[in-house]
């Protein structure tokens, strides 16, 4: 199926530079919102503590609960609407000495009368307490950044042997760039950063990897079949002639993540915010990252003139 008709040419390599500042300037805003919230709001999993994931039956506001709590002598770290608004969850953050471990239970049965004395008996669910220790959590942390960057040299290895240096050094770029962008998002959003969202970064780095392969591939194949254009019509007509493939791939992709946002529940709604920035900027990143780079690395060198 092709949506886009064959031979079709929209000058991609022409707008790389503007695409290029618009990369710049979310990054910066993504940068600037990390320094405001002071890094990352890291989940339970990396800070430890203890966490409560409470639905009420009616309405109620962040500021109604955490009042609920404070005159019942619980200060509740952060108090987080999970989901849609409709939904009436919330994620309750506790440090870890409110509570140790062997105690949760008993804090459980606490928050419950807490909540049904305010609220009403059977208007309040608390689904899920979670405990972690902070030192549990400063190894998740290391594990979960190590995670990233040893996929990241995984790809970069694989890339080498596959295409030349070039293309594997533009591929890694662009999927920084994908990750910069997407966690400047949910620190902009206020968004937790768990390890569900640590799934969907490298979830999002193997989709970016994968559409630029496409590209890169065919570029490839241009580069012994067109021996006498320039390099960068070669891109250029590279990326026109992958670009229903990339079109059906990101829309088909982008429909199942809106369903998962909207129709998937409290638990899964941050993955799939992650995911829907990652796949827009990892299509993007494929055709105007990437494939500038190398671009920029060919003509720099003396490779092509």
């Amino acid at each position: 199926m092709d949506l886009i008709k064959p031979g079709t040419h929209i000058d991609f390599v022409g707008k790389m530079k503007k695409a290029l500042f618009i990369s710049w300037g979310l990054i910066l805003i993504g940068i600037f919102s990390l320094i405001f919230h002071k890094g990352p709001r890291w989940g339970v999993e990396f800070v430890g503590g203890t966490e409560v994931h409470v639905k009420f039956t009616n309405y109620i506001n962040s500021d109604k609960i955490r009042r609920i709590l404070s005159s019942a002598g619980y200060s509740a770290e952060s108090v987080q609407q999970l989901g849609l608004a409709q939904s009436n969850e919330y994620l309750i953050r506790f440090s870890p000495d409110v509570a140790p471990f062997e105690r949760i239970q008993e804090l459980q049965g606490k928050l419950e009368k807490v909540f049904e004395s305010a609220v009403g008996k059977g208007r309040v669910n608390i689904l899920r307490i979670d405990y972690i220790g902070p030192k549990v959590g400063r190894e998740l942390i290391e594990k979960g950044i190590i995670s990233v960057l040893l996929g990241c040299v995984g790809i970069l290895l694989y890339l080498m042997i596959r295409f030349e240096f070039e293309f594997a050094l533009g591929a890694v770029i662009a999927i920084f760039h994908d990750v910069l962008i997407t966690i400047g998002a949910l620190s902009i959003t206020d968004k937790e950063f768990t390890l569900t969202i640590v799934a969907a970064i490298l979830t999002i780095i193997g989709y970016s990897v994968n559409d630029t392969i496409i590209i890169f591939d065919r570029i490839r194949e241009n580069l012994k079949k067109s021996t006498n254009m320039e390099f960068k019509q070669i891109v250029n007509e590279s990326i026109n002639q992958t670009l229903s493939r990339t079109i059906l791939t990101v829309i088909t992709v982008f429909l199942v993540l809106l369903a998962l946002f909207f129709l998937g529940g409290s638990v899964i709604h941050d993955f799939a915010f992650a995911m829907i920035v990652g796949i827009v900027t990892g299509t993007y990143s494929s055709v105007f990252i990437a494939s500038a780079f190398v671009i920029y690395w060919k003509y720099r060198k003396g490779i092509l003139t």
